[in-house]
């Protein structure tokens, strides 16, 4: 039952939005953007209500103010900009707003024609109030304005003058009472990352693959040598799979053999010999001057190098003879590898999280963060979150932002939605999707539609590919399928990836049919690539990341609207941020050119009903004039099978222009 002075707090304030699980959690921001609070506010009876927005970086005890709106239907909003990177927190502060409800009666009072003198009285006394909360000339503006409300002997039209003046009203907005103010129930929290955690645009490679000479183990010198080559395509994030010594002990040959000659280098994720673990860099990649020479060149051009961190090892690893304690152990006395039926990892030992010494085990798996951070990374691609404790993550996360509060880290976790979306919760900053394996316009736009539904704390990184994952779309191997599929990762996500160059010279031979495995892969092997086969598909990825830097509609999620079209092999999409707009129209069919008609909804481009407008072709540089919302489009396999246009309210005369797209 409520203490009877709590009844003074009539107000209630509840549904506030972002949060995550009542506030368990942090919701996710990014420096510099508005951050949208919303909520239900309302009261008992007819009075009026007036509510704040309270925020402040976590590190600081002052809070900052903003005012909130009424929207309808109870309904609230305000927003604030976070300037730091770190936690925030805010919460809304509401309250009745005598003197606002005083002035709507007072209204209808005037208009009525039934004003007396005691009604400005009460006025008077509700000013005069705040003139005492008030200081220097506020409190004496507010004085007089309480003296004039209730001086008798004043004309009452004149006193009426004062109430309604929008000066009192400015003064009473900034010194409400607030002594029966609500707070809502819980302070809620925020991460306010920096930009790349919200837009970034990843391209994967395997070192050792990038040697000059063929047959030869490349380094980190011919991967910096090649540094202009994924810079001019546009990719700000090079992430590298492990870096460290690989075991020998059980060691994977071509094609996951079990028979395997001195040759074969291993796969990088079988992590740890006698030279080091998950500290040391493979010597045949280089030094760690080579590393660190690496590291600055990339920042020169732009980009990031993001690591591979998997916590697991081979059987020659350090940590086997030094911790057996942190490992499974079978009945027999022998460590547990890592199995996915049918798959067996021989080659990989698993971490036991529910070892004996928790508190050592942790701190070691923290001190190869701290090592890499300390080596000036920032970015981190975390492989198998989800066969690790979430505690763990929450506790490592928490503790490394608290230090460096730029940190970003991708899970590599295709597993059920509640484990993703745990793993977003406790920290992660983007995730990798199911966007791999969702190719029908019915199955993009449902799974579009989710993450809508998630978009305060999870961020999606769409990826067409990665080494583990080719999937049976691109199996097909047509050049319209590639091109399609990148279009739709690049835009639909203002986060996205691609496995190069795998990817853009259209690797698509499988293991065997019904595996998503490549044929040689590169996970057991060397290869080599012909960065300038005349095939490539890098001159069209680099107009699609050109697009995406370009276009501020592109490096957002929540800005999506989805468009008919009366072919079910096209779908149609717009995203906007204030006068920016892009809308893509991409052929879902690998095979065949597809035509349609599209019914655009033309307030979603900010685009007047009867207006032309112009469209700009990103892809091709072409431009085109469309009136009204219905028009046709054509989606040829054998060139680009998707447009995504820039849409442009300014026109030019007619003959400057293609008319059908």
């Amino acid at each position: 039952m409520a203490e009877p002075a709590a009844t003074t707090r009539r107000v209630v304030v509840e549904s506030v939005s972002p949060q995550v699980e009542g506030g368990r959690f942090p919701a996710k921001a990014a420096l510099a953007d508005v951050v949208e609070v919303r909520a239900r506010i309302f009261t008992d009876g007819h009075d009026t209500v007036s509510a704040i927005l309270q925020y402040k970086p976590m590190s600081s005890r002052t809070w900052k103010e903003a005012s909130m709106e009424f929207i309808d239907d109870d309904h609230w909003r305000g927003e604030f900009t976070p300037t730091d990177l770190g936690k925030w927190h805010f919460r809304i502060v509401a309250w009745v707003d005598h003197f606002q409800t005083w002035v709507r009666g007072l209204t209808k009072k005037d208009g009525a024609d039934l004003v007396t003198g005691p009604d400005l009285a009460i006025g008077a006394e509700l000013v005069k109030s705040a003139a005492e909360r008030a200081s220097g000339r506020t409190a004496t503006a507010l004085g007089d304005h309480a003296k004039r409300l209730g001086d008798g002997e004043v004309d009452l039209k004149k006193r009426l003058t004062t109430a309604f003046s929008k000066t009192l009203a400015d003064l009473m907005v900034g010194h409400p009472d607030r002594t029966a103010a609500t707070t809502s129930d819980t302070t809620l929290q925020l991460n306010v990352d920096r930009e790349r955690a919200v837009f970034s645009t990843w391209y994967e490679l395997f070192p050792r693959s990038w040697s000059p000479t063929a047959g030869e183990h490349g380094s980190f010198a011919d991967v910096e040598k090649n540094l202009g080559y994924v810079a001019d395509m546009g990719f700000d994030v090079l992430y590298l799979p492990p870096i460290h010594p690989i075991g020998t002990t059980f060691r994977k040959g071509p094609n996951n053999a079990l028979d395997v000659n001195t040759t074969d280098p291993g796969v990088p994720w079988a992590i740890g010999s006698p030279q080091g673990g998950h500290t040391t860099i493979h010597p045949d990649l280089g030094t760690i001057d080579d590393f660190r020479s690496l590291l600055s060149s990339a920042a020169s051009l732009g980009v990031e190098v993001a690591l591979d961190v998997a916590l697991q090892c081979s059987p020659d690893h350090p940590w086997v003879i030094a911790h057996p304690e942190w490992f499974r152990h079978r009945p027999d006395g022998t460590i547990q590898y890592a199995e996915n039926p049918p798959k067996k990892y021989q080659d990989i030992y698993p971490i036991d999280f529910e070892t004996s010494d928790p508190d050592g085990l942790w701190a070691g798996l923290k001190e190869v963060f701290d090592f890499w951070i300390g080596e000036g990374v920032r970015i981190f691609r975390v492989d198998n979150p989800h066969t690790k404790a979430f505690p763990f993550w929450e506790w490592l996360i928490a503790s490394l932002r608290a230090e460096h509060p730029d940190l970003i880290l991708l899970a590599e976790a295709f597993t059920r939605p509640a484990v993703m979306h745990r793993l977003a919760k406790v920290g992660f900053n983007q995730s990798y999707t199911y966007f791999t394996w969702r190719n029908t316009r019915h199955e993009l736009t449902t799974y579009m539609h989710e993450l809508a539904d998630v978009d305060d704390f999870f961020r999606p990184n769409f990826w067409p590919n990665t080494p583990d994952i080719l999937p049976e779309v691109l199996q097909t191997g047509t050049r319209a399928a590639f091109i399609s599929r990148y279009v739709l990762a690049a835009t639909l996500s203002s986060n996205c990836g691609i496995y190069g160059p795998a990817f853009e010279l259209m690797e698509h031979r499988p293991l065997r049919p019904g595996t998503e495995e490549y044929l040689n892969s590169e996970k057991y092997q060397i290869r080599q690539w012909d960065l300038d086969d005349n095939d490539s598909l890098a001159p069209v990825i680099t107009q699609v990341n050109r697009a995406r830097h370009s276009h501020r509609s592109l490096q957002r999620n929540s800005n999506l609207t989805f468009h008919h079209a009366d072919n079910d092999m096209i779908i149609s999409y717009s995203k906007r941020a204030d006068d920016d707009v892009v809308l893509a129209l991409v052929n879902l069919d690998p095979h065949h050119s597809q035509t349609g008609w599209i019914d655009l909804d033309l307030g979603a481009l900010g685009v007047e009903d009867g207006s032309p407008y112009q469209m700009h072709d990103l892809l091709t540089d072409r431009l085109y004039l469309w009136s009204g919302s219905r028009n046709f489009v054509e989606l040829d396999v054998a060139g680009i099978p998707a447009h995504v246009f820039s849409v442009r309210k300014q026109t030019r005369t007619e003959r400057d222009f293609d008319y059908f797209a």
